[in-house]
């Protein structure tokens, strides 16, 4: 594949978010193939894109692959990267990036040695509003960073192999840490199950080098739908409230707090809401796994962010 080549990818597990990379790779023209154990989905989520349906074995035999995704069941998420790393290709795999943080590190070092691109799929990093968020922490606006809290809410999805924690806390977990610039030095994981005997609900405490404290909330068994990502700084605060319509999404506040003797005058400003552009994030994420593999370049969610995802995990667990 020269730079100036597209490169073709195929997509591996045709489940929801399966269907998803397939028709969102299909719009932008690089889909070469789609697999699954089940042929017959394959071939019709292929069909209207021009891609053929094959089983996962003929996708590793394909010189004409260039890159994977895998949307595949967790547990079989290394073992499918490593066989396409194997076969020289690049991969993009949904998160989780395995479901241990030796798996993922082995992952890692052999996309490395091999020179491959490895992305995990942490779509929020690409959210605009996230994006937004970032560019304001960046020009000042927030002033020192202290906290950040996150709150993903909601009744289901229910697996007998895949905690809430596993299943929703990633995608919190990725966003803190590159706020925070790196991994916790400290980890505290307090967590219940109420329904079918493992996790539920729990919470996650993170403690950074940097003096940055964070908590995020999880939970599969609750009554209401939170999607709620918080930012607290020395001069404001900001919400992205994701069950906002786009105008109100992502709010800004000033405050301002002054000691006064034994009392303390303090101030909140009206929320600010940040002008969004909606964008649909899976597309801007695929389309960064596409230009690094076209450039070069290290992805923003690469595998070492997948591999501390997992530690945190790990920690949080026990």
């Amino acid at each position: 594949m020269t730079q100036s080549t597209s490169p073709r990818l195929a997509v591996i597990g045709c489940g929801y978010w399966g269907a998803n990379h397939v028709r969102t790779l299909g719009e932008m023209g690089v889909l070469h193939a789609v697999s699954d154990v089940h042929i017959e989905r394959a071939e019709m989520l292929a069909q209207p894109y021009g891609a053929k349906g094959v089983m996962p074995d003929e996708v590793f035999a394909d010189a004409a692959v260039d890159a994977v995704v895998l949307a595949l069941p967790a547990h079989v998420h290394a073992e499918f990267a490593l066989r396409a790393i194997a076969d020289g290709k690049h991969v993009f795999v949904e998160k989780p990036l395995s479901l241990s943080s030796a798996d993922g590190a082995h992952v890692v070092e052999q996309a490395a040695t091999a020179g491959k691109v490895l992305m995990t799929g942490h779509i929020l990093c690409y959210h605009n509003a996230f994006v937004a968020l970032r560019e304001r922490i960046a020009a000042g606006d927030l002033g020192e960073i202290r906290y950040i809290q996150s709150h993903r809410l909601g009744f289901g999805k229910f697996h007998a192999r895949f905690d809430a924690l596993w299943d929703l806390a990633p995608h919190d977990l990725s966003m803190i840490m590159t706020l925070a610039g790196g991994e916790p030095e400290r980890v505290q994981g307090v967590h219940r199950g109420v329904s079918i005997g493992t996790t539920d609900l729990a919470h996650v405490h993170l403690d950074f080098a940097s003096g940055v404290g964070a908590h995020l909330h999880v939970s599969r068994h609750s009554p209401y739908r939170e999607r709620r990502f918080t930012v607290i700084g020395s001069k404001g605060m900001a919400v992205w409230d994701d069950l906002a319509d786009w105008p109100k999404k992502l709010a800004f506040y000033r405050h301002s707090i002054d000691p006064k003797g034994t009392n303390w005058d303090f101030s909140l400003s009206d929320p600010d809401y940040a002008p969004l552009e909606p964008n649909m994030a899976l597309t801007d994420e695929l389309q960064h796994f596409v230009d690094c593999i076209s450039t070069g370049a290290t992805p923003q969610t690469d595998g070492r962010q997948g591999v501390a995802v997992l530690r945190v995990l790990e920690k949080a667990g026990k």
